[in-house]
């Protein structure tokens, strides 16, 4: 099993779902974790729910044996904030996603934490400038976003605050690998870029079952089985240099003229259009791809779709999905 990380001290504020997956990514990998919730009965009682997560998870065959015997082993309920961040060489906060909690618990957070220990917030939305605020050495935060079900789940976004450190967003992104997590370091914004993609999804979504267009299961069912079905293998740009920017931009063109200025082709893309760099037929669109890479690609894209369709198959023979 790996034990990467087991010279590594954690303190997990915040011991909902979120944070126990969290703890549970964390000790697996080797690390001792304290988690803390709002008091002592409270954490208690969500580390009896960490180890059942653990043994049904096991049970399952969705981790690896002896995951929950590692759990059991590894992670403790502290008394106090004071307890579980005593000697922790990473905090990371996840109490709810409300500004004014964050804030609250930061102010504790910096009170008790050693002053050499890496300060991270699992905020899916909030700058971190804005929480480091709180802070009285506002570039000790660094924003560390980790996604529901985080035991599964593969990717974290890692974001620098206002002055963090290159040493500490390399040591989180070491840390993160070593954990068995992808980890990608991106600017502090709002919704920094999962969110912000996810929820532009939503609200259009939401528009369609405004507008009459389809109904909420229809949604669901027209993403499921197509662009969503090659999400798993490709990001919107590799999607789009395979299909062709010519196509993106008539189709945004038609898009515009019926829908309007959200529907604008983006200025990037017209750019690269006018250039000629179609994406995989001229070799260079938002992506650069030699002739023998566009190949490679194509055929690998076939395999992955053919092998993601079987899973489908056999998982709906079983009644999974």
């Amino acid at each position: 099993m790996n034990d990467a990380l087991g010279s590594t001290r954690v303190a997990v504020v915040g011991a909902g779902y979120m944070g126990l997956g969290i703890a549970q990514v964390l000790a697996t990998a080797g690390a001792e974790v304290a988690i803390n919730d709002s008091d002592p009965d409270s954490t208690v009682l969500s580390l009896q729910r960490l180890r059942g997560q653990a043994q049904t998870h096991e049970r399952l065959g969705l981790v690896p044996p002896g995951t929950a015997a590692k759990v059991g082993e590894r992670v403790r309920a502290a008394t106090s904030f004071e307890d579980a961040l005593e000697a922790a060489d990473l905090v990371i906060e996840a109490v709810p996603e409300n500004p004014g909690i964050k804030t609250t618990v930061w102010k504790q957070i910096e009170r008790f934490a050693p002053e050499a220990a890496v300060l991270a917030t699992n905020t899916s939305s909030i700058p971190i400038a804005e929480l480091a605020r709180s802070l009285r050495l506002p570039h000790r935060l660094i924003g560390m976003h980790w996604f529901n079900p985080a035991p599964f789940v593969p990717g974290i976004e890692v974001i620098p605050g206002p002055g963090t450190p290159g040493e500490v967003v390399d040591w989180v992104v070491d840390l993160a690998g070593k954990a068995g997590k992808a980890a990608t370091v991106v600017a502090d914004a709002p919704g920094f870029v999962a969110n912000r993609l996810q929820f532009a999804l939503f609200r259009e979504a939401a528009s369609i079952v405004e507008e009459g267009v389809a109904d909420a299961a229809a949604i669901d069912a027209v993403v499921q089985s197509t662009f969503g079905f090659r999400l798993p293998f490709f990001g919107p740009f590799a999607i789009a240099d395979m299909a062709g920017l010519d196509v993106y931009q008539g189709a945004f063109e038609v898009l515009g003229s019926a829908l309007g200025e959200r529907f604008t082709p983006p200025t990037a893309l017209t750019a690269l259009v006018g250039r000629g760099d179609l994406g995989a037929k001229t070799g260079r669109g938002f992506l650069t791809l030699s002739p023998s890479a566009v190949d490679e690609r194509a055929r690998s894209r076939d395999e992955k779709y053919r092998a993601l369709e079987n899973l489908i198959e056999a998982m709906n023979q079983t009644g999974e999905v």
